[in-house]
């Protein structure tokens, strides 16, 4: 029932800066909350960032202070500002719809995936 399209990746040097975009194709204004993951290359998947209808965010350690998650619940867009890249960043970033407002009701849909190549 939900189409998410993320945009924004690309190749970057080692020091700079990305913005990816997540729309959905429908309304998700206070209904659901979103997150980033990426997955490397025979790696398992992890979460990069989460962010609930209310704007409270979680970051994995090893982002934090570099990447920045907002949302735009009008234009139902979800944003990861990444700024410091670094060649471990490199990976598939995926957006994610969760079921409800709140972490614990699991996640509901997922994006196709934008890929991110850090060099150094």
């Amino acid at each position: 029932q939900v189409q998410l399209v993320e945009s924004g990746g690309g190749l970057v040097q080692s020091g700079g800066s990305l913005r990816l975009s997540c729309a959905a194709s429908r309304s998700i204004f206070s209904i659901n909350a979103m997150g980033w993951y990426r997955q490397a290359p025979g790696k398992e998947r992890e979460l990069v960032a989460r962010i609930t209808t209310g704007g409270s965010t979680d970051y994995a350690d090893s982002v934090k202070g570099r990447f920045t998650i907002s949302r735009d619940n009008v234009k139902n867009t979800m944003y990861l500002q990444m700024n410091s890249l670094k060649p471990e960043d490199t990976a598939s970033y995926y957006c994610a719809l969760f079921r409800g407002p709140y972490y614990n009701t699991g996640i509901y849909y997922w994006g196709q995936g934008t890929q991110v190549t850090v060099s150094s």
